[in-house]
């Protein structure tokens, strides 16, 4: 009567809040997830949440089997993940290179995890703004490579970890917040505050400024997320971060953001590997504690409708 996809499903309206967003995680139409649910509510004799609420409220039944749920589901990794350590092994390494430093807020808790999962992958890191990651990694000096900007390379895959909105931030009294969105001409008379890599590694440059033809009044460069946001509090600039970036320090008031451009910016945040690695059962560990982390965790993001990237 009850199957692990039903558990799954309540998982994840649980973690989305409603229908429409926990259909697109789980990769069906909210026609037959609804049917789905229905059909287990049916068998059951009982609802599972109040369908009018918001955020999405489970009852009494539906919290007891969300609880069951999250017994189970965790059981079930840990047996996978059990039966994958005596199938390859459980030693190896993960070297990685991270080109944006925004990413190790949600990294952080993800190999806290991973390394009480894996004590015998040994994990190192290297920064990506005084190297070039993805060549590093067809070199085999790196084994995985967190880049928004994936390239031809021969031999490396793209796995895609969630898709989000790059947005412009902007002072509260910034002259363009009269604005529902920011066109690339509004930026002709703006500092553009950025991370110090080269422009075309920038999705700001790549999908916004240089299709329209054009450039900033200056560029001005900082390591620090925490800097650019308060150079852009401080009316000094203006910078593009992902929206799962910006979302705390909106609901805080410290700044303001626009969407970039009529349909908005939407790059694919992925994890680069060499193709020979994607069997690696550490690896794909790796990438499924990553992807369900953000999904739950980060504000904005969505969940990526393509397969696992090949070789280029």
């Amino acid at each position: 009567m009850l199957e692990i996809r039903h558990l799954k499903t309540l998982v994840t309206l649980r973690d989305t809040g409603s229908l429409v967003e926990a259909s697109e995680r789980l990769c069906v139409t909210q026609s037959a997830l609804s049917h789905q649910i229905k059909d287990l509510e049916t068998r059951l004799g009982c609802e599972l949440f109040m369908r009018k609420s918001r955020p999405l409220r489970f009852t009494e039944p539906g919290q007891r089997l969300l609880a069951l749920a999250d017994e189970v589901l965790g059981k079930v990794d840990d047996a996978v993940r059990d039966v994958q350590k005596l199938l390859h092994g459980d030693a190896g390494r993960l070297h990685m290179a991270i080109e944006c430093h925004s990413c190790f807020n949600w990294l952080m808790p993800v190999l806290d995890t991973f390394r009480r999962q894996w004590p015998g992958v040994a994990l190192d890191f290297s920064g990506g703004f005084l190297f070039e990651p993805l060549p590093a990694l067809a070199r085999g000096e790196v084994d995985l490579v967190i880049t928004s900007d994936p390239q031809s390379i021969t031999g490396i895959s793209y796995l895609p970890l969630f898709t989000y909105e790059m947005q412009i931030a902007l002072a509260n009294d910034h002259r363009l917040l009269k604005h529902e969105r920011v066109q690339p001409r509004d930026l002709t008379d703006e500092t553009l505050i950025t991370y110090p890599v080269a422009r075309e590694r920038l999705d700001v440059f790549n999908c916004f400024l240089h299709p329209a033809g054009i450039s900033p009044a200056a560029v001005r460069h900082t390591e620090l997320t925490l800097m650019m946001v308060q150079l852009v509090a401080s009316g000094l600039g203006v910078c593009a971060l992902p929206n799962w970036v910006l979302a705390d320090y909106l609901e805080q008031g410290l700044i303001s953001a626009r969407s970039a451009g009529d349909h908005g910016i939407w790059p694919t945040l992925y994890a680069a590997v060499r193709a020979e690695q994607l069997e690696q059962a550490y690896l794909q560990d790796f990438m499924s504690l990553a992807t369900v982390h953000c999904l739950r965790n980060l504000k904005g993001v969505t969940p990526v409708r393509e397969s696992i990237g090949r070789a280029r």
